[in-house]
């Protein structure tokens, strides 16, 4: 049952990566893309009908660890008050900017809130990067139940860690960058003419720092967790991941140039899928590593609830699952048309 929930908590975290993802992107790129308060509209246009929806994913996220792992929650948010805040504060704030810039029909109005939105878009995009780099790198657990985590130590990715160091920042840089380019490909879907143009010639100078970013992370992932990769080699799941994230990378320069804008969206998707499934199945059955002694781990099996509310959620969660899914696919099949 553990396994279950594993499973649920790394498919809800990758649906919002790959959805919300997109919203990301393209909030970092449109201060770049978009010549004119048109161009400007129409890139929030695209990404208009999507955006409030996809948090839903986030927050379905913490609902399977409320849930399903409770004692992550206990011994892991205390330490990441103060990104939380940030994180709460960015989502605000890019709300609110998509909401309010069109509210008062004054340039300098509309520059103020544009420059919120992409700055929202890019601390988020960095800010869960940086976690995702926590959680492979681990936290200094040292088995009392409050864990302190400043902001940063002497930069080091081992012993007493602080949330910044030289492998999370740079985890958090290549979440950047992925979701940048996410964005554009998705852009490119919902757009026409010289703006989609714009975006094909970005794209294409997007997607080689993103790889120089993987290779980079990658090494520093063995340096900091070397076990991690060696766990790869042993899971089919992970070599499942891993044809995934080839397979979105062959329809991505496959099908670069073409107008099959949906069809290299679905490789962008891939890629991060493929990403996310490696890292899980790399990461099972370890939910929070310890910098500190590997022996202090928290496993899922430790910090599952009890089998009861494990088994009575497992009654509504197809449900949400389900509704959350369908607003997806009517919301894809309402907007999948190019805006002019």
């Amino acid at each position: 049952m553990p396994e279950i929930w594993y499973a649920l908590l790394a498919l809800m975290i990758t649906g919002y990566a790959v959805l919300d993802g997109f919203d990301f992107g393209a909030g970092m790129l449109h201060l770049f893309v978009a010549k004119t308060e048109e161009e400007r509209r129409t890139v929030i246009g695209a990404i208009g009908p999507f955006w409030d929806g996809n948090e839903v994913w986030l927050i379905a996220a913490g609902g399977v660890l409320f849930v399903a792992f409770p004692v992550v929650l206990a011994v892991a948010f205390p330490a990441f008050y103060l990104s939380l805040f940030i994180v709460i504060w960015c989502l605000t704030l890019r709300g609110i900017g998509l909401e309010v810039r069109s509210h008062v029909k004054d340039a300098m109005w509309r520059a103020l809130w544009d420059v919120v939105f992409a700055l929202g878009s890019t601390l988020l995009a960095l800010l869960f990067g940086v976690a995702l780099g926590n959680v492979v790198r681990g936290l200094p657990l040292d088995g009392s139940d409050a864990v302190t985590l400043p902001l940063f130590t002497d930069f080091s990715a081992r012993g007493q860690v602080g949330l910044l160091d030289w492998y999370t920042a740079l985890v958090g840089v290549f979440s950047c960058g992925l979701l940048a380019a996410h964005g554009c490909v998705f852009l490119q879907f919902r757009t026409r003419g010289a703006l989609q143009q714009r975006l094909r010639r970005l794209e294409r100078r997007l997607w080689m720092p993103v790889a120089v970013l993987f290779l980079l992370v990658s090494v520093a992932t063995f340096q900091v967790r070397p076990d991690f990769f060696a766990a790869l080699l042993t899971r089919p799941l992970a070599w499942l991941a891993c044809g995934l994230l080839g397979l979105g990378v062959f329809l991505l320069f496959r099908l670069r140039g073409t107008e099959r804008t949906l069809a290299r969206f679905i490789g962008s998707a891939l890629v991060i899928v493929g990403l996310l499934g490696a890292l899980a199945a790399g990461l099972f059955p370890t939910l929070l590593h310890s910098t500190l002694d590997p022996a202090r781990s928290l496993s899922l099996y430790v910090a599952a609830s009890g089998d009861y509310a494990r088994h009575v959620a497992l009654y509504w969660w197809p449900l949400a699952f389900a509704l959350a899914v369908t607003y997806v696919v009517v919301a894809f099949r309402a907007h999948r048309s190019p805006l002019p």
